[in-house]
């Protein structure tokens, strides 16, 4: 296996950071585990920003979003884990991320995080 899991979310120059514009990154096949039982759980990732001077670098991202798939995380702890950073790496003007995890239990659990730079 050539690629693995990692933390680091890597970076490029914006090329247009005079204007902005929206970036959005659909990722449909999101797993971690329960904290309480171990049992995975699974979800979709949509992230929207704004960037400022940085972007994020795709694979990076991918590989970054595999890295949570044998750890136990709440769906609020990693939902707002993955926005703090991504705000870290790319300081971007405006972030979304939403995370849509799958009914277990009977319930389904989307958790919504934002951060504006300009406020």
């Amino acid at each position: 296996m050539s690629s693995q899991p990692s933390k680091e979310v890597q970076t490029f120059p914006n090329p247009a950071p005079e204007r902005d514009y929206e970036i959005a990154f659909d990722v449909p096949e999101f797993t971690c585990l329960c904290p309480l039982t171990g049992q995975p759980d699974f979800a979709r990732f949509t992230i929207k920003y704004v960037p400022d001077q940085l972007c994020v670098e795709l694979k990076s991202l991918k590989l970054y979003m595999w890295s949570y798939r044998n750890e136990g995380a709440f769906h609020e702890k990693v939902t707002n884990t993955i926005a703090d950073d991504i705000v870290k790496a790319i300081q971007p003007r405006k972030l979304t991320v939403v995370g849509d995890f799958f009914v277990r239990g009977g319930i389904g659990t989307i958790v919504t995080v934002t951060h504006d730079k300009r406020k």
